[in-house]
């Protein structure tokens, strides 16, 4: 093995952070989207702050830094065949994203209706850290819906994401 740091070992060890997965709700003015995610994490207890790491070019980055706000939406571990549909920017239509039902919360942002628990979060601080943005956001409003349901994670998923910038993406 060479000193040289080899991409495909960052990748291996990056994947084995255990990672909660989520739908990401957001909005700016009538354009809503929701985005599967799995770099979520609390950054504080008073204020409450939840950080989520965004893509820069995706089309939630843009919602939340025009819009202000945020959802996090966790899901049963039973059922992560939502996250494979939100990999990509969602259709609004009827009340629903990619037909799943969202209702507005309060600062706007949707919240999926079968989420067995979720935060909306009013954004605080943004850092643009290269390739993504961590947006902080003050929790404003939360529901647990299923308190004895475990919350899907990335292992829950033969889903991959995270380690080294891959080449053409």
């Amino acid at each position: 093995m060479t000193d040289e740091l080899q991409d495909e070992v960052v990748n291996k060890a990056t994947w084995m952070i255990p990672n909660a997965l989520a739908l990401v709700g957001s909005r700016s003015g009538d354009e809503r989207n929701g985005m599967t995610t799995s770099w979520i994490t609390q950054l504080s207890m008073e204020p409450v702050l939840i950080g989520i790491g965004v893509d820069n070019k995706a089309v939630t980055h843009r919602l939340i830094a025009d819009g202000g706000s945020f959802t996090v939406n966790l899901w049963s571990s039973e059922d992560t065949r939502p996250f494979v549909k939100f990999s990509k920017p969602a259709e609004y239509a009827d009340g629903t994203l990619n037909g799943r039902p969202v209702t507005d919360g309060a600062t706007g942002a949707p919240i999926f209706d079968e989420a067995i628990a979720w935060m909306e979060c009013s954004v605080v601080q943004s850092h643009d850290l290269g390739t993504h943005t961590l947006f902080i956001g003050v929790v404003v409003g939360a529901e647990v819906r299923d308190p004895d349901t475990r919350a899907a994670a990335m292992s829950d998923t033969r889903m991959k994401y995270g380690g080294v910038k891959r080449g053409g993406h």
